[in-house]
């Protein structure tokens, strides 16, 4: 078992090492992941007048918006969140956190990266479209996909999502009570012109490397899955 306490203890630890480096990374990790400021203003037309637009112009429109945020995704979004990730599990096992980013990034990597995350974000769009309530324990049951993905690429993309399914059995309501527990910290954050929030990001994903090691930790000893779908340097 686990418990909040123990997971921010140890995060707070890790941090006190490399604070300033795990904010950058976890700066990098906000923006891509949405949790940023937003960039998009709205503006009324000129004098309040109505714009027409020829509903060809539409489908180009919402084509081009949807081609740009899926590259946006497949370039920055994916392969960030896991060299991110990987750089918090690396730091939580005293390990090498250099080159993570150029980890996912990798020739080697970037396909199963890309396969595993878009698989994941395609089924959990697939239970939202459900219902919402689903939707959210997916949303927990697949949580650690891009953590799986980290340590190894390619153990492939129903094979991460399975083994991230497994390993949040019987976690989920507690994993929700964890996040709920930084709503605190967040909202203080927010208060700085949400600049605040930027310094909090690296706490919130060390607690999470945490939470993943132990779930992981608790896989291994059930046999969901085997060290060798991990990397080698898996404390024993």
């Amino acid at each position: 078992m686990w418990t909040r306490k123990e997971l921010k203890s140890k995060a707070k630890d890790v941090l006190r090492g490399n604070y300033w480096k795990a904010l950058l990374v976890g700066f990098v990790m906000a923006l891509v992941m949405g949790n940023g400021s937003n960039w998009a203003t709205e503006r009324g037309g000129g004098q309040g007048g109505m714009v027409h637009i020829k509903p060809s112009f539409l489908v180009v429109g919402f084509l081009g918006l949807f081609i740009f945020a899926l590259a946006f995704r497949i370039l920055l979004t994916y392969p960030l969140e896991v060299g991110g990730r990987r750089y918090f599990i690396k730091s939580a096992l005293y390990d090498d956190n250099s080159k993570c980013f150029r980890f996912a990034y990798s020739s080697e990597h970037i396909l199963d990266v890309f396969k595993g995350m878009f698989r994941r974000d395609v089924q959990l769009f697939l239970w939202f479209l459900l219902l919402i309530i689903p939707g959210i324990v997916k949303f927990y049951a697949y949580r650690f996909v891009p953590h799986i993905l980290a340590e190894n690429p390619g153990i492939g993309s129903g094979r991460a999502i399975a083994i991230s399914d497994e390993m949040t059995k019987g976690h989920k309501f507690d994993m929700f009570v964890l996040d709920l527990s930084f709503l605190g910290w967040l909202f203080l954050g927010a208060l700085a012109f949400g600049i605040g929030v930027f310094f909090v990001n690296p706490y919130v994903f060390a607690t999470e490397a945490e939470l993943y090691l132990k779930l992981r930790d608790n896989a291994l000893t059930r046999g969901v899955c085997t060290i060798d779908e991990f990397e080698p340097q898996i404390p024993h």
